[in-house]
C-alpha cells in the first residue's frame, strides 16, 4: 500500500461513522439508522468495512459459517449470533482466509474467534467478542437468513452495515457518504 492511498484509508476509517451521523441524522431519531453496543474487538487489516448483511444464527458451532463462507461474498457482511458464548472460538484462520479470497468485505462474531494471528494479516475487516483457543463443534446446527439480535440491535438480511473504529452502525438500506 503506497502512502497515498495508506493516508486516503486512514482518512476514511476516521470519517466514515461520523459522516453517516452527521448526513443521516434523520435516519438515527427515526430508529432507520441503529449503533451496536460498543462490545467488539477489531481484527482483520480492514478497521473500515461496509455491504448488505447476511444474518446466520449458531451456538458453539461452526459449519453453517465455513459453508457461507466458501459461497462468493459479493462485498456482502456475515454477522453471525453466536449467542456470545465464551466457551469456544466460531470462526478461525481458514474461513477467514477463505472469505477474504471469495470477496466477503467483513464479518461479524457475537462470540469468539482463534487464530488471531492469521486473521489480522487477512485483508478482511472482522469483528468478535474476543479470542479463545478451543475449537467449535461441528454439527451444523444453526438458522440462516434469519432476524437476529446482536448487540442489544435487531438484524435482517439485506440490511446494511457499515463499521469503522469508532463502532458499527446498520441502515435498512445502502447510505451514500
Amino acid at each position: 500500500m503506497n502512502s497515498l492511498s495508506f493516508c486516503l484509508n486512514f482518512h476514511f476509517a476516521s470519517s466514515l461513522i461520523p459522516s453517516l451521523r452527521r448526513l443521516h441524522s434523520k435516519l438515527i431519531v427515526s430508529g432507520e439508522l441503529r449503533a451496536f453496543q460498543s462490545i467488539f474487538q477489531i481484527y482483520g487489516r480492514r478497521p473500515v468495512f461496509s455491504g448488505p448483511i447476511v444474518p446466520l444464527k449458531v451456538y458453539e458451532d461452526n459449519v453453517l459459517i465455513r459453508e457461507f463462507l466458501e459461497e462468493k461474498g459479493n462485498g456482502r457482511v456475515l454477522v453471525v449470533d453466536g449467542g456470545g458464548s465464551f466457551r469456544c472460538a466460531i470462526l478461525g484462520g481458514n474461513p477467514v482466509v477463505q472469505a477474504q479470497n471469495n470477496g466477503w468485505a467483513g464479518i461479524v462474531v457475537n462470540g469468539c474467534i482463534r487464530d488471531v494471528d492469521e486473521i489480522n494479516g487477512c485483508d478482511i475487516g472482522v469483528r468478535a467478542l474476543h479470542s479463545h483457543p478451543m475449537k467449535a463443534n461441528k454439527k451444523g446446527i444453526g438458522e440462516k437468513h434469519v432476524p437476529i439480535t446482536v448487540a442489544g440491535t435487531r438484524i435482517c438480511d439485506g440490511e446494511w452495515l457499515y463499521a469503522d473504529t469508532d463502532g458499527i452502525l446498520i441502515s435498512k438500506t445502502e447510505l451514500s457518504v
